[in-house]
């Protein structure tokens, strides 16, 4: 027996997760189709998320006023979404944007902030300094640190807080991978792995880089995705207080090859605190979905690796991590670098996908964008200068 619901969504990642809460909150029946986290990622045999990870950056200061928009929006709803479910994601503890001087890098960021009446001031070298004694940063350094509103978030636990959410509200998990969506007559369909099937009156497909597979959709959006490689710095519960009320961390003060992000203290799901550093000196795109896989079964890239921990001990003098360990990421780029919001065949199936790097913050306002998507059954955002719209190959 094929299960009908009013819409379905397929991809458990962020943006998945939040389009289903967004969807159920309607009263409509919705299920969310996707697995969880493998327990054992080099022996996984099905596909993987970008959310496996317990630290990423949130703030709305940004150089860009589309993504300052969607932060701004999902940012205002985190402890809505805490609350109702009852998992704590989000850590308040503010976000510094650094870079030179006489740049347009600081001075763009400064101007967004100031567009949307952020509590963000700039910061010279000195201010830095007094702020900031845990970084170490050129002369030529300057900054705009937004202390509300600001800091990080755990993605695996704001997937689980959306589902939650989205079952609370009367929505179904079902826990399997998606073959092809199809829009036949009157309805959508999706193909599941043990062979089965759901339908829909709608679907929203937000797979990430894996929207690019064989037969997934009526037609392959052009899609760029891109290996990313990060380091996380155990530390001793001595180093971990003493970091404690670190920011997260921006920093494009020196050539590009050595921009790089940061993460405060997180406790992670083994009980320990990490730094996370993230900035690939390098572009390594993965052109087929099969080394998309492969790639999350490895731990990353050794020159990146190297690279990344040159630039931690570099930025963090008095850093004495317990060990540093890496592990593997995938980045999905779109052809006009905001997310993709649109239908792919007909009326029914739409996608959702390509976090550009800067997705995961605002997740929950992209997922609003897909879910009211489905529901109009057309686009409708006049805030935002994008029109979301979906390239092919």
């Amino acid at each position: 027996m094929v299960r009908h619901f009013d819409f379905v969504v397929v991809g458990r990642g962020m943006m998945g997760a939040a389009a289903a809460r967004h969807l159920s909150r309607t009263g409509a029946s919705v299920a969310l189709v996707g697995r969880g986290e493998p327990t054992d990622w080099k022996a996984h045999d099905g596909v993987f998320a970008s959310h496996y990870d317990s630290g990423r950056i949130t703030r709305t200061i940004d150089q860009d006023r589309d993504w300052a928009l969607l932060a701004n929006r999902s940012i205002a709803r985190y402890r809505e979404i805490e609350e109702e479910s009852g998992i704590a994601f989000y850590g308040e503890t503010g976000c510094l944007i650094s870079g030179h001087a006489d740049g347009n890098f600081v001075s763009s960021v400064a101007a967004v902030a100031a567009r949307y009446g952020l509590d963000a001031p700039l910061l010279d070298r000195a201010g830095l300094r007094a702020h900031f004694p845990w970084f170490s940063l050129p002369e030529r350094s300057a900054g705009v640190f937004e202390a509300k509103g600001a800091g990080y978030i755990d993605p695996r636990k704001l997937v689980a807080a959306q589902v939650a959410c989205m079952e609370k509200a009367g929505g179904v998990s079902i826990s399997d991978d998606a073959v092809s969506v199809t829009d036949e007559d009157g309805h959508a369909s999706v193909t599941l792995r043990s062979g089965e099937a759901v339908t829909g009156g709608r679907v929203l497909v937000a797979t990430g880089g894996f929207s690019r597979a064989p037969g997934l959709l009526p037609r392959v959006p052009a899609l760029v995705v891109k290996a990313r490689t990060v380091v996380l710095a155990q530390l001793s519960p001595r180093q971990a207080e003493a970091f404690a009320a670190m920011p997260s961390w921006i920093d494009e003060s020196a050539d590009p090859s050595e921009h790089f992000y940061l993460l405060p203290p997180i406790v992670y799901p083994d009980g320990h605190a990490y730094l996370k550093i993230g900035g690939d000196p390098t572009d390594i795109e993965i052109a087929e979905e099969p080394a998309i896989a492969e790639w999350f079964r490895g731990e990353g890239n050794p020159n990146a690796i190297a690279h990344l921990k040159r630039l931690l001990a570099r930025s963090i003098p008095d850093l004495d991590p317990v060990r540093l360990v890496s592990a593997p990421c995938v980045t999905t780029y779109t052809v006009h670098g905001y997310p993709y919001a649109g239908f792919v065949g007909g009326e029914r199936v739409a996608l959702l996908t390509g976090g550009n790097g800067a997705g995961a913050k605002s997740s929950d306002e992209i997922g609003r964008i897909g879910a009211d998507l489905l529901i109009r059954g057309r686009l409708d955002e006049p805030d935002y200068a994008t029109d979301f719209a979906v390239h092919f190959r």
